[in-house]
C-alpha cells in the first residue's frame, strides 16, 4: 500500500475529531474566531518543536524557504483561516454531519476551477459526478417544504470547500518549493511556517476587533488546547500526504471523512438526519466515489 493512502485516512479521522471539539467550544461561549484561533495558537508551538526535531535528525540539508514558498504558504494559510472560520460558523447553523457535508463540495469545485483556470479537460463521467454532487448540495440546502433553495448554510459550506481546496493546492506547492528532501521534513517545515503566520494574523485580528476573546481562549486552555493538538496533527498528516501525492488525489480519498463524521454525529451528538439530508449526503458521497474511480 502506498504511504499517502494511510496518511490521508489518518488526516481525515483526526480532522473529524478536531471539528467535533470546535463545535463544543462554540457551546462553551467562544466566538467563531476564538474557536478557530484555538486551532492555530496551541498547534504552532508543537509544529515548531517537531520541525526542529525532524531537521536535527535528518541527514539532508535544511530546506531554505524562498519567495515562491512564502507566496504559496501565506495564500494557503489565509484561505484556510477563512475556511475554518466559515466551517465553525456553519456547525451551529445545521447539524454536525450536514455541516461538514457542505464543505465536501471542495473536490467538485477544484475540478471546475481546473477547467476554467488551468484549461484541463474533464471526462463526461467526471461532469456526471459533478452534477450528482451538485444535486446532493441542493438537497442539503432545502430546509423543508417551501424553504429557500439558497441559504446562509449553503453559502458558508460551498465557500469553505473552495477555500479548503485552494489551501490544499497552495500547501502542496509550498512543499514542492522546498526541493527534493524527505517528504516528512518538507511537510513539517511547511506546517510550522504556516501555523506560525496564521497565529500572528489571527491574534492581531482578534486583539483589534474582538477584545476579550484572546483572554477567553487562554482561560479555557484545558479545552482549547486539544483543538490545537488535533488541528496540528491533522494538518501534519494532510501536509505529509500533499508532499507525497497530488493534492487532488489526496482530497478525493479524504472524503472518507464523511463516514467518520456520520459516526460522530450519531454516537456523540445524538443527531438524526432527515431522509432528504441523508439523500443529499449519499449523493455527495456517490459523486466523490465516481471521482476517486476516475483518478
Amino acid at each position: 500500500m502506498m504511504l499517502w493512502i494511510p496518511v490521508t485516512v489518518a488526516a481525515a479521522l483526526v480532522q473529524t475529531l478536531r471539528f467535533m471539539l470546535q463545535k463544543q467550544l462554540k457551546a462553551a461561549g467562544l466566538s467563531t474566531s476564538g474557536a478557530a484561533f484555538s486551532r492555530f495558537v496551541f498547534g504552532a508551538p508543537l509544529a515548531i518543536l517537531i520541525s526542529g526535531l525532524a531537521l536535527s535528525l535528518s541527514d539532508a540539508p535544511a530546506p531554505r524557504p524562498g519567495a515562491g514558498f512564502w507566496s504559496f504558504a501565506l495564500v494557503g494559510g489565509l484561505a484556510q483561516i477563512v475556511a475554518t472560520h466559515l466551517t465553525v460558523g456553519l456547525l451551529v447553523l445545521r447539524n454536525f454531519a450536514v455541516g461538514i457535508a457542505f464543505t465536501k463540495t471542495e473536490t467538485l469545485q477544484v475540478a471546475a476551477l481546473s477547467v476554467l483556470l488551468l484549461g484541463e479537460s474533464i471526462l463526461p463521467a467526471g461532469w456526471l459526478a459533478i452534477g450528482i454532487g451538485l444535486a446532493g448540495v441542493l438537497f442539503l440546502s432545502l430546509r423543508g417544504k417551501g424553504g429557500p433553495l439558497l441559504s446562509r448554510a449553503t453559502a458558508h459550506g460551498v465557500l469553505a470547500g473552495g477555500l479548503f481546496g485552494l489551501s490544499a493546492i497552495c500547501y502542496r506547492g509550498a512543499a514542492l518549493e522546498l526541493g527534493d528532501g524527505p517528504a516528512f521534513v518538507r511537510a513539517i517545515v511547511t506546517l510550522a511556517c504556516v501555523t506560525s503566520s496564521q497565529t500572528l494574523a489571527m491574534g492581531l485580528w482578534m486583539r483589534l476587533f474582538e477584545p476579550g476573546q484572546l483572554t477567553r481562549v487562554f482561560a479555557t486552555w484545558r479545552r482549547t488546547i486539544w483543538v490545537g493538538v488535533t488541528g496540528m496533527l491533522g494538518s501534519l498528516f494532510w501536509f505529509f500526504a500533499f508532499a507525497l501525492q497530488n493534492a487532488a488525489y489526496v482530497r478525493a480519498l479524504g472524503q472518507i471523512e464523511m463516514v467518520f463524521t456520520l459516526l460522530v454525529s450519531f454516537f456523540v451528538f445524538r443527531e438524526r438526519l432527515s431522509l432528504r439530508e441523508g439523500l443529499g449526503i449519499g449523493l455527495i458521497c456517490a459523486s466523490v466515489l465516481m471521482l476517486v474511480l476516475l483518478l
